[in-house]
């Protein structure tokens, strides 16, 4: 195993599914892809292309390095469990990384960041905690927001944050509300006591 760390950091929270590989700060290999649907299925070749590009096995890995969110419900589960059985597989740590810190990483500790949120709205950050703001608080409260980079970006910082984030519990899900749950169209089934 190299003597500094090998991470691979990953991404499945958008319309993506992107991995990068750092020894050190230094990137061995980079992929994203752009998808819709499919990252469930794609992710785990996606990653292990990634290693042979790089020369490199599952073995040969310090540490895992995953996006959490927020972003699309699904994607989200994917990429952390994903990140959680390969921790648990590889017995080496697996560390959660927000899009909060991916843009902190990307544009410095005061960027205020915005994230895509469904109906053109964002996530932001507020008061050390992060927040669901419409379109209009954006422009009106965070000009000049920073947006998340590219997904091949994104995965780059993930790994970086990865490497110098101490060991903490298994990733999971960085939700800012809810999921949707639309209550269910048809009437509930009739009862019919026929027993008289």
């Amino acid at each position: 195993m190299p003597s500094e760390p090998l991470v691979l950091g990953f991404d499945t929270s958008a319309a993506h599914c992107a991995a990068a590989l750092l020894l050190g700060d230094r990137v061995l290999a980079m992929r994203a892809e752009p998808m819709a649907r499919g990252q469930a299925e794609r992710l785990m070749p996606l990653l292990e292309e990634v290693l042979a590009e790089a020369g490199h096995v599952w073995g040969d890995l310090a540490r895992i390095g995953v996006g959490v969110g927020p972003g699309n419900f699904t994607g989200i589960r994917i990429g952390v469990s994903a990140a959680r059985g390969l921790a648990l597989a590889l017995d080496i740590p697996a560390i959660g990384v927000s899009g909060f810190e991916i843009i902190a990483e990307a544009e410095g500790p005061d960027a205020i960041p915005a994230i895509p949120a469904p109906q053109g709205q964002a996530y932001t950050w507020r008061d050390g905690a992060p927040v669901f703001c419409t379109a209009e608080d954006l422009a009106k409260d965070l000009p000049g927001a920073a947006a998340l980079p590219e997904p091949q970006e994104m995965a780059r910082h993930i790994a970086r944050v990865a490497t110098r984030t101490e060991a903490a519990p298994a990733p999971v899900p960085l939700y800012v509300k809810p999921a949707d749950a639309a209550p269910p169209r048809d009437a509930p089934p009739e009862i019919v006591d026929d027993l008289g």
